[in-house]
């Protein structure tokens, strides 16, 4: 049970019968009662959409923390969520609001008076629109009954409306409201106001609004923010998305409050084992739980920033990536876990229309697949037999407050659901940084089982420092445009993938997380921060290319470097395999790396492998083939050149390689000249580029 303000007795109801049969979970049963979170006084639901509702205006180019805006809503201040919500940016202009009792309207409001007088309707008990000071209400607007037979508008209410009415009945006003022009429609209210242009009001099953109900296409907000449940039916959100507006959908939007319950619940759980172990008396373990609100309230509207920042990657690369997704819905269906047409998610005939028209998948529909996404990987760690326990030596679990892992670090991997919260913390990690078809991907293109694909994303995320990279990519919001951090954010994924492959084609379920991350780690970080020392001329020219790629893009200098650096994590990972195998220097076998591609002009056929165009998975597959063959051509290079017994410089042993080979390099480097002049690189031409560099070092 998520109780509120209002309803928190029946949680203490509850947890007291707990007590009583002497039930594991104590007051742990049901969340929200006198020793739990207020989730009104927290504000965590409201607080939850509006990281959705930043992150819409954010990608639009608009701060709504710094610049004002119009918003429209359902609900009104005594509600928790309209009210919570409406508090939260002064920059706000609330012109248009009802409940089922009231109608506001607010042509033209003073932003900082009306603030004032929403926190005080708050803080109100039992508030209504009709305590609203109406000296502070602009010219033409007021607070008017839904039990009017009319109610006459003024030239101001109809400007803003855009409407020609002299006076219209109570519905109809609502009507207008929720097609009016604005930037932000808000709902923080009970019943569903918008449906698609296709359904009839009986599909909706909301009889008390039939008559206030809107279509789709006649909305004309921006964006939507679902505070409440069931505002607008899925094929509402669909066809609204795919007129232009912004909208995600109400399980996105409100998660906050449920994520709230279960940290809540699985504190108390850890809490009582301190209490057992630990001589933690109730009274402490009270304030100790109240101490923590805002520590709480942080990691949970960090999810919702993550999961929303997801979605937006997700419809980045919708319409390059539509076969994936559609693959996936057909993926989980298979298995039973979805229903394709109980979530609204379009068929295969529809998937055909919309790749031919250049159309993905829309946000809401891009929401239900990440979290079935979520649920598929969480149930498949679940099922496993492998420990999930690893996860925690690397990687401190981070669902708790930090207060809680300073002092009872040693009883967390005893938690009764330690598993579960495991899984579920690696099931968002994963999904929302890498994509909702990236694990079946690599399942089908490896093979390997899924705990061990989340333990390469895990090695992958610390030898290539992602989540620091990724931190200071976010830390530019509304600094650069979003478009240039999505984009970053897409090519520190794109290496993360190519490392998860690496990881798992060289160690597959044999990976360790520790031993890999031992192996590899210190190695990753001096390629990456000292590249001066060895970087090829080729290798320079494309890194400075980047460099200056992200520059233009409004990406700080320091930043854009380390993005540009990301270019040469694919050859690292083998350097730093190399030179832990060999024993060997890693920045000395990084230099016997770059004689060798200076030598024999490796790094334009790495270019041309990465960069050939593809069209579909197969051909995808092939790339991805051809250009590992040649970082494996490299590798055998490497590894045959260096030995853990032999103290000569990597980088003059290379050269002497070159040089008693030298009229077959010649003859190869000719071939390469020859290649570069037709232009027209295909698959064909770099096969044969990458069989004559194989049969050259076989030699």
């Amino acid at each position: 049970m998520a109780a509120d303000k209002g309803t928190a007795t029946f949680s203490d109801i509850a947890n007291s019968i707990s007590a009583e049969y002497g039930f594991w979970l104590d007051d742990a049963f049901a969340s929200g009662g006198s020793a739990g979170y207020d989730h009104k006084g927290m504000g965590i639901t409201a607080r939850g959409a509006w990281e959705a509702v930043k992150r819409h205006f954010h990608e639009l180019g608009v701060n709504i923390q710094k610049q004002p805006f119009t918003v429209a809503g359902v609900g009104d201040m005594s509600g928790d969520v309209f009210g919570n919500g409406m508090l939260l940016s002064k920059k706000i202009r609330l012109v248009a609001a009802f409940n089922h009792r009231r109608i506001f309207l607010d042509p033209d409001p003073d932003m900082a008076a009306s603030f004032r007088e929403r926190k005080r309707l708050f803080r109100k008990p039992g508030s209504t629109w009709d305590d609203y000071d109406e000296s502070l209400i602009s010219k033409g607007g007021g607070v008017f009954s839904r039990q009017a037979k009319t109610i006459r508008l003024s030239n101001e209410v109809r400007k803003l409306l855009d409407i020609s009415e002299p006076s219209l009945q109570p519905d109809k006003l609502i009507r207008a409201i929720l097609k009016m022009p604005v930037d932000l429609l808000w709902n923080g209210g009970i019943g569903t106001y918008a449906k698609s242009s296709s359904e009839g009001h009986s599909d909706v099953g909301d009889r008390s609004n039939d008559t206030v109900r809107v279509d789709a296409d006649e909305l004309r907000c921006k964006v939507i923010g679902e505070g409440g449940n069931l505002g607008f039916t899925q094929r509402a959100r669909v066809e609204f998305s795919q007129r232009g507006g912004r909208i995600n959908t109400d399980f996105i939007d409100n998660s906050g409050g449920v994520d709230c319950s279960d940290r809540e619940v699985n504190i108390k759980i850890l809490l009582s084992d301190a209490a057992k172990k630990k001589g933690l008396s109730r009274k402490k373990r009270d304030e100790l739980l109240a101490s923590m609100t805002d520590d709480v309230a942080s990691l949970v509207l960090r999810n919702n920033y993550l999961q929303t920042q997801a979605i937006s990657m997700s419809e980045r690369l919708s319409v390059a990536r539509i076969d994936e997704t559609a693959r996936l819905i057909a993926s989980l269906e298979r298995t039973g876990l979805l229903n394709r047409d109980l979530e609204y998610l379009p068929h295969e005939t529809e998937i055909e229309d919309r790749r031919s028209r250049k159309q993905g998948f829309t946000r809401p529909e891009l929401a239900v697949v990440l979290s079935y996404a979520k649920i598929d990987l969480y149930q498949g760690l679940i099922d496993s037999k492998d420990t999930l326990e690893d996860f925690l030596q690397i990687d401190p679990q981070r669902y708790f407050p930090p207060v809680l892992r300073r002092r009872y670090l040693g009883l967390i991997p005893g938690h009764r659901l330690s598993r579960q919260i495991l899984a579920t913390l690696i099931s968002n990690a994963l999904v929302n940084r890498m994509g909702p078809a990236f694990v079946k991907r690599v399942q089908v293109d490896t093979g390997a089982k899924i705990v061990t694909i989340a333990r390469a994303y895990e090695v992958a995320r610390i030898i290539c420092r992602a989540t620091p990279l990724l931190r200071t990519i976010e830390s530019l919001d509304h600094k650069i445009p979003a478009s240039a951090q999505l984009e970053m954010m897409f090519e520190v994924s794109r290496i993360l993938r190519h490392t998860c492959y690496w990881l798992i084609e060289h160690f597959n379920d044999e990976l360790q997380i520790v031993k890999s991350v031992e192996r590899l780690k210190d190695g990753m970080a001096s390629i990456y921060t000292r590249s001066a020392t060895y970087i090829s001329k080729a290798s320079r020219v494309r890194n400075d290319y980047a460099l200056q790629a992200w520059i233009s893009m409004g990406v700080p200098e320091k930043l854009a470097g380390r993005m540009s650096l990301l270019l040469v994590t694919r050859a690292a990972l083998d350097i730093a395999d190399i030179a832990a195998e060999r024993k060997r220097d890693v920045l000395d076998t990084a230099r016997l790396y770059s004689t060798l591609n200076d030598g024999l002009g490796m790094h334009w056929l790495h270019n041309y492998a990465e960069d050939l165009k593809v069209s579909g998975r197969w051909q995808a597959m092939a790339r991805s083939n051809l250009r590992d063959e040649f970082y494996r051509i490299r590798r055998d290079i490497a590894l045959l050149l260096l030995t853990s017994r032999s103290k000569r410089d990597p980088e003059e042993v290379a050269n002497k390689w070159l040089n008693a080979r030298e009229e077959k390099v010649a003859r190869f480097i000719h071939m390469i000249e020859e290649m570069k002049l037709r232009g027209d690189i295909d698959f064909a031409t770099l096969s044969v580029a990458a069989k004559e560099l194989r049969s050259l070092i076989s030699t």
